[in-house]
């Protein structure tokens, strides 16, 4: 059986100026006929977003096990879940960039090597600075996996593509069920260790499967990567954590110097990181796809999306312990409450969207995530504190899964063969977003007497942002049918 050869990379549109994310090859004429092998395909590369999404939920999950083993602070211990958020935001555009010159499968095969690998040392750290470095080597593997099995689902489903990578949208809570259950047996039966030790036999299964059955991938050699933009974005991501996890501290002030020049250190990346954008050759980050048409607009709901929703699935169970005093076990199960939320309706989403157009399931969904966000911080109407939260978590899915399949096709027919690069990006943006909230309520939460109360207050800033969203969806070019 012959494989579909990977298209070159386009470059970016010339509507969306500035210079190509992905290079400035001249678009390919794109074959639509599905590859025989696609179903395949998707299972495969579906089992690597598992594993990530398991990996995610499942450490929310321990995080107060993790600190009590390790002696650490809840702003130390946040760093488990920020430095892999962190990861994933520097290595996803350059996974959906290295994906277009070096093949989909090979990018792919090493960010699952990298990713079994370094849950084998996470699961035998000693301390928690040596699970934080281990996390962030999980995450260069773990954020690698969604570019590039972007691309090759895009590659390989031809007209369907669009459907394909909606679908996405039900793998992800699928691990969220089963993170939380396994997290909770995990830390009351065992240890938090086994969370980590868990992804080693599902990648070395994922490894055989890729290697055996993805079809060859055509590279595109020659392409310069930006290793300048690629340092000054670690720079300003890192910077800013390390002020914002000082002032977790509660003996630290925002006038120490602790606070300030990390911060300062962080804006002024800031600005070298825009100016290089502009004016670099072949920049890590086009300005075109930093601001370009429909792009400037989808990267500020991605973010915010990522500060709510995001932020909210790490924060959810420690809030839980923390302010109502549910045990861990059934803390972690409210994940699994959201997560079947999303995979109730996500499937229709999907089914629906060629009809339904982007915009209408993305302010319906968000509306109905703040609604659920509410509903978790005000206090339970006759019923237990448990249900409450459940019923709440699950009305965050639902809204999650009606509007999360149209974010993720969002401005992807603007660009259609950059579809790697696109992907990075949204993943970026989303993680960055869950980064600043995560940080930042943590830090709170550590300085207040009362961290219960301070995270739920987080939680209702977390709903006002997303309702905040919705003015922006308006601005998002609109698309019914195929791309």
């Amino acid at each position: 059986m012959s494989a579909i050869e990977e298209p070159a990379a386009s470059g970016v549109p010339s509507h969306l100026g500035g210079h190509s994310e992905l290079g400035d090859a001249a678009t390919p004429v794109r074959d639509d006929t599905p590859h025989p092998r696609r179903r395949l395909i998707f299972f495969i590369v579906s089992v690597s977003l598992f594993m990530a999404a398991v990996d995610q939920t499942i450490v929310a999950t321990a995080l107060t096990s993790i600190q009590k083993d390790l002696h650490t602070g809840i702003q130390w211990g946040g760093w488990t879940i920020t430095i892999y958020s962190l990861g994933q935001v520097l290595i996803m555009p350059l996974a959906g960039k290295f994906s277009d010159m070096f093949g989909r499968k090979r990018i792919f095969m090493i960010a699952a090597i990298l990713f079994t690998s370094a849950s084998l040392l996470c699961g035998l750290s000693l301390n928690i600075y040596m699970l934080v470095v281990l996390r962030g080597l999980q995450a260069i593997g773990g954020g690698a996996f969604m570019p590039s099995a972007s691309g090759l689902v895009s590659d390989h489903f031809g007209r369907d593509r669009d459907r394909a990578l909606g679908m996405f949208t039900s793998i992800f809570p699928i691990g969220g069920v089963v993170g939380p259950i396994l997290g909770g047996i995990f830390v009351t039966y065992w240890s938090w260790r086994g969370i980590f030790l868990i992804n080693v036999p599902i990648g070395i299964i994922l490894i055989v499967l890729g290697f055996v059955f993805f079809p060859k991938s055509v590279t595109r050699p020659g392409a310069r990567v930006d290793a300048y933009g690629v340092v000054l974005l670690g720079v300003l991501i890192l910077s800013a954590m390390l002020g914002i996890t000082y002032l977790g501290d509660g003996s630290n002030s925002l006038l120490s110097a602790g606070f300030i020049v990390p911060e300062a250190i962080a804006a002024l990346a800031t600005y070298l990181f825009i100016r290089h954008s502009k004016r670099g050759r072949d920049p890590f980050i086009g300005i075109g796809l930093l601001r370009g048409h429909g792009f400037g607009t989808m990267n500020l709901i991605n973010f915010l999306y990522g500060s709510a929703a995001l932020g909210f699935g790490a924060l959810v169970p420690v809030y839980a312990h923390e302010r109502f005093g549910i045990a861990v076990l059934g803390a972690g199960t409210l994940l699994t409450a959201r997560a079947v939320g999303i995979i109730a309706i996500a499937s229709l989403a999907v089914l629906a969207l060629r009809r339904t157009g982007y915009r209408l399931p993305m302010i319906v969904g968000f509306l109905i995530i703040g609604a659920g966000l509410i509903m978790m911080v005000i206090s339970p109407p006759h019923v237990s504190e448990y249900a409450w939260l459940s019923i709440s978590a699950g009305v965050t899915g639902l809204g999650m899964g009606l509007s999360v399949p149209a974010a993720n096709n969002a401005v992807m027919q603007l660009a259609p063969e950059s579809v790697s690069g696109i992907a990075g990006l949204r993943g970026m943006f989303r993680q960055g977003g869950s980064i600043v909230a995560v940080s930042i309520a943590t830090a709170v939460a550590a300085r207040s007497s009362d961290p219960g109360t301070a995270l739920g207050v987080a939680i209702f800033v977390f709903a006002c942002l997303i309702i905040g969203v919705v003015p922006l969806i308006v601005l998002v070019p609109e698309h019914r049918g195929r791309w």
